[in-house]
């Protein structure tokens, strides 16, 4: 074996672009190390908002296959679920109703499509064009607004049984600042499973639902998807369009997150994936994966943060090793004994999990504001994020929760988050001083990532 051969089996060492050389055994090993640390954060969506965690899995790996089809195979990312539409769940089923969760995933299916729209833009005119629209003083608030309309249910989960939260939250805090390698990279799970055993020793599970539960069954439940709205006879198109109006300007927050999360995996592979395969095709991905997940009953998908670190860990960039681990995801997710274990969860852990993972969100929304350098001297973006915030987060909070528009023999209700991003990209749209300058001769991070732990950006690297 020669010796330029041996480094490169040595992983962790020097990059590694064709995993091949590893060996079959070492690919799988690497590929169930993506699956583990994408697993904690994609199947915590599901058990808040109530939709089913073997539906997740199996559309987390589709959407992951989808995306690298899409993205002609050369960008190692894995589609995970999206925190950032917890939000448009808890709008329209704040309960986890599961008759109302269909009208939730048809509102995200249609944000989905957003991103073909956005794809189609950058194609024609080019991203430094479009994204004078889309500025850090847009999003940056709408993405402090999503983590702050969200802090009441995670404040009334850990009521439940607050030391179980406070476990959740001590562990991933020692994780994610004092933990290694693969530790530091899955603090959410590690939270999830520590806080977990420290229920079920106390008694406070009930382990029914898994005895009862098969060891083999089918990942999808027709009457949990958007197809059963229209079959039933019965569709409330009232809420149909009051779920679109509610949850599509979360996309806007969500696009700029991908255009993070790829400039963070170019950044650390060190190839530039903004220019090729380009963003019009990594966002057609990731849009359709969105959609084709939600219509099924699945939450939205996102290119996951987490993975990036393992990345990084491993120094192993071949995208054939993120398909794997899709493939383990889809395998996982025919096996109803296993969701049922994520969905006994108690209510406390998840409040924890909740309590982290919200405030995180809100805290990325002002990383983005501060590593862009929005200009606060200047009225029009003091009086942009004002608005966003305020809208956004007051008229969720108030009496109605909503702002209620009759329209014919419908009522259309505008959640505070689709009031603010509408005022908020229109303001910026026609108020002069407009300085947002984006550029993709390099990958550069935006600062938009829902996830606890990134990849290294560009300047970090640097």
């Amino acid at each position: 074996m020669s010796t330029e051969t041996s480094q490169k089996l040595k992983i962790g060492d020097q990059p590694i672009r064709d995993a091949s050389v590893l060996g079959t055994p070492r690919m799988l090993t690497l590929g169930v190390q993506h699956m583990f640390a994408m697993f904690g954060a994609t199947v915590l969506v599901p058990v808040i908002t109530g939709l089913s965690v073997s539906t997740t899995l199996l559309f987390a790996g589709l959407g992951t296959l989808l995306f690298h089809l899409i993205s002609k195979k050369k960008v190692p990312a894995f589609l995970g679920s999206s925190f950032a539409f917890l939000a448009g769940y808890a709008a329209i089923a704040p309960n986890g109703e599961k008759e109302l969760l269909p009208y939730a995933c048809f509102g995200v299916a249609i944000a989905g499509l957003i991103y073909l729209i956005l794809a189609g833009l950058f194609k024609a005119f080019g991203a430094n064009r479009v994204m004078k629209y889309f500025p850090p003083v847009v999003t940056g608030p709408i993405i402090i607004a999503i983590g702050l309309n969200l802090s009441q249910s995670a404040i009334e989960n850990c009521s439940t049984h607050w030391w179980v939260a406070l476990v959740a939250i001590a562990i991933i805090v020692i994780c994610n600042i004092w933990g290694k390698g693969m530790i530091k990279i899955v603090p959410i799970i590690c939270g999830v499973v520590g806080s977990y055993i420290a229920a079920a020793i106390a008694g406070i599970i009930d382990f029914t639902p898994v005895a009862e539960a098969p060891w083999i069954g089918l990942p999808i439940d027709f009457s949990r998807t958007v197809f059963a709205i229209f079959t039933g006879g019965n569709t409330n198109t009232a809420l149909l369009i009051t779920s679109v109006f509610t949850i599509v300007p979360i996309a806007f927050a969500t696009m700029m997150e991908h255009i993070g999360d790829i400039s963070a995996i170019s950044s650390t592979v060190g190839e530039n994936f903004i220019k090729d395969p380009g963003l019009h095709r990594t966002l057609t991905g990731d849009g359709l994966a969105t959609t084709v997940a939600s219509l099924f009953g699945a939450p939205a998908n996102t290119t996951y943060g987490e993975n990036t670190g393992v990345l990084t860990l491993t120094k192993v960039y071949d995208p054939r090793v993120i398909r794997l681990a899709a493939v383990m995801a889809i395998i996982f997710s025919f096996c109803p004994k296993f969701s049922a274990i994520i969905e006994v969860m108690p209510a406390a852990t998840m409040g924890g999990i909740s309590l982290v993972l919200y405030g995180m969100i809100s805290a990325v929304g002002v990383r983005n504001i501060v590593e862009t350098k929005v200009d606060f001297s200047q009225s029009r973006n003091v009086i942009i994020a004002a608005l966003i915030m305020v809208l956004s987060i007051g008229i969720n909070f108030s009496s109605a929760g909503c702002i209620a528009i009759p329209a014919g023999n419908m009522t259309l209700s505008f959640s505070g988050l689709a009031v603010g991003s509408f005022v908020g990209i229109v303001l910026n749209a026609i108020l002069p001083g407009k300085d947002y300058n984006f550029e993709n001769d390099e990958p550069n991070s935006t600062g938009v990532e829902f996830e606890i732990v990134q990849g290294k950006s560009l300047s970090e690297k640097e």
